[in-house]
């Protein structure tokens, strides 16, 4: 049979062609955008892995606070000589944390740990008065080492329980932090025996670190 010169069964198979083709296109383009929305949806949920180092002086609660971050719960502790490291999973964040004894005769040890350290969390004891300034040379030290020339700077001022606790605006103060003007850094007031301000502080290093990736 004719139609207007073109015979039905070349108009047929001319017809089914195109429809291959078009449901091809459309696939490849459905293909494409499946990719892409496979690829956004890994950046956003895929886990992050970030170097944290935790320091400070001895018994100002860092060792507490790993465990605290880590399991949940309070476990005794003893002076730390060398170190502990545990990996904390937080969100989809999985935190390498090191926490490193704060004895004074092990700090120059510190420096062994500076290397692609991401995060630094600097952990004050705040009912400690008498210590706060060699809490600060200490930190001015070690942020003046190059290693940790791209480090954000997380602070806990801990033990925010006890009822002479400095607040974190006078540990600020006292720790001269409004003088580092090159660095990203953030105080949080917390007490590592309840848990209280610590992923909070997280919060801010995760957030602050990802910003300079």
């Amino acid at each position: 049979m004719k139609i207007n010169g073109i015979r039905s069964d070349s108009l047929s198979l001319s017809f089914s062609l195109s429809l291959s083709l078009s449901a091809s296109k459309g696939s490849t383009a459905e293909g494409k955008m499946g990719l892409t929305f496979t690829k956004l949806f890994s950046r956003l949920f895929a886990k992050k892995e970030m170097r944290i180092l935790m320091v400070g002086l001895d018994a100002a609660g860092k060792t507490t606070i790993l465990y605290k971050l880590k399991l949940g719960e309070i476990v005794t502790t003893i002076p730390t000589i060398g170190f502990n490291v545990e990996t904390v999973e937080y969100k989809n964040i999985s935190f390498t944390v090191w926490d490193v004894g704060g004895q004074d005769k092990i700090r120059p040890l510190w420096r062994h740990y500076f290397q692609n350290t991401q995060g630094l969390i600097f952990v004050v004891d705040s009912n400690d008065r008498d210590r706060v300034v060699e809490a600060r040379d200490e930190l001015h030290r070690m942020l003046n080492e190059d290693e940790l020339r791209d480090a954000v700077l997380l602070v806990f001022a801990n033990k925010q329980d006890l009822p002479n606790a400095m607040n974190a605006a006078e540990i600020t103060d006292k720790l001269g932090l409004h003088s580092l003007r090159q660095r990203h850094w953030y105080i949080q007031s917390t007490c590592a025996t309840s848990g209280e301000g610590l992923y909070e502080g997280l919060d801010w290093l995760s957030n602050n670190i990802a910003n300079k990736a």
